[in-house]
């Protein structure tokens, strides 16, 4: 398929070496729900697959309206998801074993299999993201889910970077709301007693956050997009659970191949990313 990128470049050796996770990065996560590393991608490998990225999100995104008639949720993001079935080079993206490791990892699981990846392009003059945890939308047994998020440029202040609030993926406030204006409201005030962290991210600097943690992020003030690409990881051996609200129904329908209630999320398009030897 046709892409902006003139000739393919190997990066295979970059997206599969391991990376140097140090011990006090998995404690971090554990106890905060999220972490920031710095130094995962070089910026010759975003370059490369951030032009094939934006050019699949600008041919594959369905909303044209103009921002001031968009809802709240729609004025957060363009929002493109499983890009690799699109597209062979995003593939060898969201496969990247160095990023599913680091996921692992961090987890303290034996292996992770993909959810689904999805591109969030804040464009400029893009709203805010409200607070909300991604769990919401996935019937999923157990909280051993993670995202990693990974800016395509340098991310400043001004751009809207992803802020966490701090140790909140045990808090149950707030779990049976969606991504809105209500739980923008409901949430700053539930979490007023968690430290945020809220930082702009270097280039190669990325963010792995736990599907229960709370995260938002600002407006968009700039004049270029800000343009992020994420993956979806959840434990290989965790299983599907009978769907609760109508999101779940269609992420049960959609990313998980309706599997049966209490098998083990291994539909066709969840597959092993890395698994320890």
């Amino acid at each position: 398929m046709k892409t902006g990128v003139s000739q393919k470049v190997d990066f295979s050796r970059e997206l599969d070496e391991a990376y140097d996770l140090s011990p006090a990065a998995v404690k971090s996560y554990r106890e905060k729900g999220y972490v920031k590393l710095k130094n995962v991608l070089s910026p010759e490998l975003l370059e490369y697959y951030g032009e094939v990225i934006t050019d699949w999100v600008f041919k594959l995104n369905k909303l044209t309206k103009p921002m001031e008639e968009r809802t709240t949720y729609e004025k957060a993001f363009l929002q493109v998801m499983n890009m690799w079935r699109e597209n062979e080079i995003i593939k060898d993206f969201v496969f990247s074993k160095k990023l599913a490791r680091i996921a692992t990892q961090l987890m303290e699981v034996n292996g992770v299999r993909l959810y689904h990846d999805q591109a969030l392009y804040k464009e400029p003059s893009g709203g805010i993201t409200p607070w909300h945890a991604d769990q919401f939308y996935w019937p999923l047994s157990n909280p051993n889910t993670i995202t990693v998020w990974v800016p395509l440029q340098s991310t400043p202040m001004e751009m809207g970077p992803l802020a966490f609030a701090e140790s909140s993926q045990n808090v149950e406030i707030g779990r049976d709301v969606e991504i809105s204006d209500e739980s923008e409201a409901v949430l700053a005030e539930a979490l007023k007693k968690f430290p945020v962290h809220e930082t702009p991210f270097d280039l190669g600097e990325v963010s792995y956050h736990s599907g229960w943690t709370y995260h938002r992020a600002g407006t968009n003030s700039s004049k270029k997009a800000r343009r992020v690409m994420t993956v979806i990881y959840m434990d290989k051996d965790i299983r599907v659970i009978q769907p609760t609200n109508q999101y779940r129904i269609a992420d049960w329908e959609t990313w998980l191949d309706s599997r049966p209630v209490g098998s083990v999320a291994d539909g066709s398009l969840n597959p092993i990313l890395y698994e320890k030897n």
